[in-house]
């Protein structure tokens, strides 16, 4: 199945990464939300993303090798890659975005935002992939 999903992240304290080629990036405390995309096999990239055995190649894998920053839960639907960015557009009205975060492959601003509530997500009627890990 392709499609996209939004995995909730917690930052839990405030931490400096090298993020690739985008350099070190600050992280303050808090909740983000990362918008991505899997166009042959949804399935195989969340379960990917929930493992720490990996190598890094993604904005998101080097985030997500920290110690301080956890995959709360994520959300998905079956679509098209550009309803990923419309997704990441719709956040950045309301969310704090990561410059040039996860967005190498499109126009987008970031696909990376400190989030204040859930509620812009939650209007997105996603299903739910993992309740709590």
């Amino acid at each position: 199945m392709e499609g996209v999903y939004i995995l909730l992240v917690n930052v839990e304290r405030d931490i400096y990464l090298e993020i690739g080629r985008l350099g070190k990036i600050k992280f303050e405390k808090g909740n983000y939300a990362y918008v991505g995309s899997a166009q042959n096999n949804l399935g195989k990239r969340l379960e990917r993303h929930f493992s720490s055995k990996k190598k890094i190649h993604w904005h998101i894998d080097y985030f997500l090798s920290n110690k301080s920053v956890k995959i709360g839960k994520a959300f998905f639907k079956n679509s098209g890659k550009k309803e990923e960015c419309r997704i990441a557009k719709i956040l950045s009205k309301n969310e704090q975005p990561i410059k040039k975060f996860g967005c190498s492959d499109c126009s987008c601003y970031s696909h990376l935002f400190r989030i204040k509530s859930l509620k812009t997500i939650k209007n997105l009627n996603m299903q739910t992939y993992f309740k709590n890990i």
